[in-house]
């Protein structure tokens, strides 16, 4: 059978140096002029610590812990995929501004570069404050070895937060880095960290039981961004790309998907909403499978179900119990 799958459209735009140059010098003194923020303490006029979060499950941990105390800003844009993110000069000059900065090391190299060349007081990358491994091969969606490495070793799965268990520990670290960079409010930090982890933990428990008993304990889905979750509970991602959510699967891939599909009773193929479906719709149309969203929480949009980290988390969880036949 040949199998026509859509190539991925090129999302990178050339900009001259002369051009960047121009924006950078523009956007910088525009902030420098309207800013309210009192770059010497990390706060705003108001009083807030300024928090710079580099993609939703940052700024869903800055605004769960910080609370009424911080003023959080998200570098990526509701809908933007943050693996494309290029930060640009107004950006520059947020981060230079803030108290702390929540990014991931890994994900957006862009944001990297921007907040280590920052003098920022505060730096915290959450790869740094769990365990990294490696998963998303394309031979094997499921790695068969989990080297247990840090943040900035190449090639490491960077999608921590869709592990409940790691989003938690994650969680604590940020909460102690709150309460260091603003002391006065150490308590209330330490309040919140501990609410989101015991949320947390109820969101793991209702996947470890809503889990437990399957039909099957294979999914399929676009492209690796569930390595991690679906070693927490059991489950075996098959990943039609790997860890790219645009790289284009070769056909020997698609091919041996339809044939596992078929093998361990594969039902549906899952797409992401911030991504084209037309890759799923036309490997489950070829094997006869069903469709669905399995949210990898990289941002929130209308099209999300749920409104926040935990509601969309329980959809994702309630999506995989249909799809795998939970009893």
């Amino acid at each position: 059978m040949n199998v026509r799958l859509p190539r991925p459209l090129s999302r990178r735009r050339l900009i001259s140096t002369t051009a960047v140059a121009a924006t950078t010098v523009l956007g910088l003194t525009a902030l420098s002029a309207c800013s309210t923020s009192t770059a010497a303490d990390g706060k705003n006029s108001d009083g807030k610590l300024d928090v710079v979060a580099s993609f939703y499950p940052m700024q869903y941990l800055a605004e769960r812990i910080g609370g009424s105390h911080v003023s959080v800003t998200n570098l990526t844009e509701p809908g933007q995929e943050p693996h494309d993110l290029e930060v640009s000069a107004q950006q520059r000059a947020r981060i230079e501004q803030a108290g702390v900065a929540l990014y991931l090391k890994g994900l957006q190299p862009s944001v990297d570069e921007a907040i280590s060349q920052s003098e920022i007081g505060t730096k915290v990358d959450a790869a740094s404050l769990t365990s990294l491994e490696k998963h998303g091969s394309e031979v094997g969606g499921h790695a068969e070895e989990h080297d247990h490495d840090h943040g900035d070793e190449q090639g490491s799965d960077p999608h921590i937060w869709l592990d409940p268990v790691k989003y938690s520990e994650v969680a604590e670290g940020v909460g102690k880095a709150l309460e260091k960079a603003d002391p006065d409010h150490a308590a209330d930090y330490k309040k919140n960290t501990a609410a989101l982890v015991a949320d947390l933990g109820k969101l793991n428990t209702a996947f470890e039981d809503g889990l437990k008993n399957t039909d099957s304990k294979v999914f399929i889905t676009t492209h690796a961004a569930f390595g991690y979750l679906a070693e927490r509970y059991g489950l075996t991602e098959e990943a039609i790309s790997g860890l790219d959510p645009e790289s284009e699967p070769s056909a020997a891939r698609v091919k041996d998907l339809q044939k596992m599909a078929k093998a361990d009773g594969v039902t549906t193929v899952f797409y992401e909403t911030l991504v084209s479906d037309k890759t799923a719709k036309t490997l489950a149309g070829d094997a006869h499978l069903k469709t669905d969203v399995l949210d990898p929480l990289e941002g929130i949009t209308k099209k999300s179900k749920g409104e926040d980290y935990l509601q969309v988390m329980r959809s994702n969880l309630a999506a995989l119990q249909k799809a795998l036949g939970a009893k």
